[in-house]
């Protein structure tokens, strides 16, 4: 298919690879300033199913960052929002849209079917919930995190790697973003690295930051990966 020949010329990804992609199914939760540039490049990148968790509707304040909406968007849920405009990018995709905030009660019923969760979202809690339900599922957990000119990415769970609570104890929370500052172009960069985590771990190609941690400081341009 002439849309993913630069893909499919790469040895990395080859026709069978892109097979893969078309076949995956992925869960994003929050569809925000993470969840945009990931939903995006895994749309373009031609993953066949991509489910979206988020109860909340555009606000102006989330045009600074989140790459998905516009003015005519505001007012308007988030997954309804984005489930077009993903369409928009790749026709063929199938976007299944859960208009609810992710909890104890909805999480294992709504990731079940998906192969990869990937985190799009800026609390601490979640980030727990999407672990332990990664866990439950065995399927890997795609971990990204921003705040103010600062990021993290990992894999968790994956192939027997280590968790996000075994990094980060429910007693060592790290700082979200919710009430904190973020630069807007932050979160298209800690978002791309996380869609292309999850392009690797679908088509086994590369290597995986599993058992690693990725910071990014977007003020020195300083990326790290720390073996943990």
């Amino acid at each position: 298919m002439k849309r993913f020949e630069r893909q499919t010329s790469l040895k990395e990804i080859g026709i069978e690879g892109q097979k893969k992609l078309h076949n995956a199914n992925v869960l994003i939760v929050g569809i925000g300033g993470l969840g945009s540039p990931i939903s995006l490049y895994l749309a373009a990148a031609g993953v066949g199913k991509i489910g979206i968790v988020d109860a909340d509707i555009v606000s102006e304040s989330n045009l600074q960052r989140q790459i998905l909406y516009n003015d005519s968007h505001i007012g308007k849920k988030k997954v309804c929002v984005a489930k077009e405009q993903l369409e928009y990018v790749y026709p063929n995709i199938k976007i299944e849209i859960y208009n609810t905030l992710f909890t104890k009660e909805n999480a294992l019923e709504i990731a079940k079917g998906y192969d990869i969760i990937i985190d799009g979202c800026d609390n601490n809690e979640t980030r727990y919930l999407m672990d332990s339900v990664s866990k439950e599922l065995k399927i890997p957990y795609v971990y990204g995190a921003i705040s103010e000119f600062k990021g993290q990415v990992s894999v968790f769970n994956y192939k027997g790697g280590i968790s996000y609570s075994d990094i980060y104890p429910k007693s060592e929370n790290i700082d979200s973003n919710t009430e904190i500052g973020v630069i807007g172009a932050l979160p298209g960069i800690v978002g791309s690295i996380q869609a292309m985590e999850a392009i690797k771990i679908i088509t086994s190609t590369g290597e995986v930051l599993q058992n690693k941690l990725l910071t990014i400081d977007a003020l020195t341009m300083d990326f790290t990966i720390f073996e943990v």
